[in-house]
């Protein structure tokens, strides 16, 4: 009998879940679309979206004290166009990003992305390099950068991370990640371009 009743109480249960409204799922996976040089994502709604002149910055997470790019302590990524990655100050120079080393906007030290009080020690040496579809007919170089956080006085390590890179050179289009954003590869698989 208790067979029986256990058995009755999952058919039950399986059906009352398969009536259940759609709509409680559906928040989750409502999308908007956000669109840079051509190029048009769809990014869960809840994603924040900042732009200022050739760049963009994607809030991914509750935790943002300054939306802008590399800021220490902001759940992100970043989309840049040219002018944001020509130029670049490193050494008292200039350079323009071509892929042969990890995308940097600025020279000296600069705050750990996931806490201020640390330093970030960029990586000299990728640990993949490949390509990914961005959408149909485009491939970026794709580029993982090895990083750590060290303490201001001692430089003790603290913790390790990857910065992720997607470079598109005929689009002009280069996307940082130094959060790891969950969904962030498909996200950009499934670009359309016009």
């Amino acid at each position: 009998m208790r067979k029986r009743f256990a058995v009755l109480a999952l058919i039950s249960a399986t059906s009352m879940l398969a009536t259940a409204p759609a709509y409680a799922d559906s928040a989750a996976q409502q999308t908007r679309t956000l669109s840079f040089r051509g190029m048009t994502l769809k990014i869960p709604a809840d994603w924040k979206v900042h732009r200022r002149g050739d760049t963009v910055v994607v809030v991914t997470g509750l935790l943002c004290r300054k939306p802008e790019a590399f800021a220490p302590d902001c759940e992100s990524f970043w989309i840049f166009g040219p002018k944001a990655y020509a130029n670049v100050p490193v050494g008292g120079g200039s350079i323009t990003y071509t892929g042969k080393s990890q995308f940097h906007p600025f020279s000296g030290v600069i705050p750990c992305p996931y806490n201020s009080r640390l330093s970030w020690m960029h990586g000299e040496k990728a640990s993949y390099r490949g390509l990914r579809q961005v959408g149909p007919g485009h491939k970026a170089q794709y580029t993982v950068w090895p990083n750590t956080c060290v303490t201001n006085d001692t430089g003790r390590v603290t913790s390790k991370w990857d910065q992720r890179e997607w470079f598109l050179p005929k689009s002009r289009i280069l996307v940082v990640d130094a959060w790891n954003t969950y969904g962030l590869p498909s996200v950009l698989k499934r670009a359309t371009w016009s």
